[in-house]
């Protein structure tokens, strides 16, 4: 992918995010992204397991407005199509399995190392904290490689 005049990558048409279960970080770069690139960039996020919806993943988000709806974690073989432009993976085993799927498929593949907010242990306002933490990080890296 060339650079434009910024020295950055253009906009892809279709991003996917993928990490471990789809239950936490992957979802909700889904939803953080959705809020702030336009609506003709496909997006889509997958786990390399389906996991279980995390309930603090919604109260974070509802604190930013924003929901997954009826959204469920899914599998990368449960998605429609596997072809994207671009695959920002947020955890080691899924950077693996994204460099294994480029053998196959043309996308680019970044990894943005992203802390597992379910290793946090304590009271619920320190672990919704860590939530509110990868939230963050997740909304500032979004915006800094999309230029938003």
């Amino acid at each position: 992918m060339s650079a434009g005049a910024t020295g950055k990558p253009p906009a892809p048409q279709s991003v996917l995010f993928l990490c471990g279960m789809n239950a936490i970080r992957s979802p909700m770069a889904e939803a953080l992204a959705r809020q702030i690139l336009p609506s003709r960039v496909f997006l889509a996020s997958a786990g390399l397991r389906a996991g279980e919806r995390d309930p603090f993943v919604d109260a974070v988000l509802d604190e930013k407005g924003l929901s997954l709806g009826e959204r469920q974690p899914q599998s990368i073989e449960e998605l429609a199509d596997t072809n994207f432009d671009l695959i920002i993976t947020l955890s080691p085993e899924a950077h693996h399995r994204a460099l294994d799927m480029t053998r196959t498929i043309a996308a680019d593949v970044e990894y943005w190392p992203t802390m597992d907010p379910t290793v946090v242990s304590g009271t619920r306002d320190q672990i919704i904290a860590a939530y509110r933490d990868v939230r963050d990080r997740l909304a500032a890296s979004i915006a800094q490689r999309f230029e938003t």
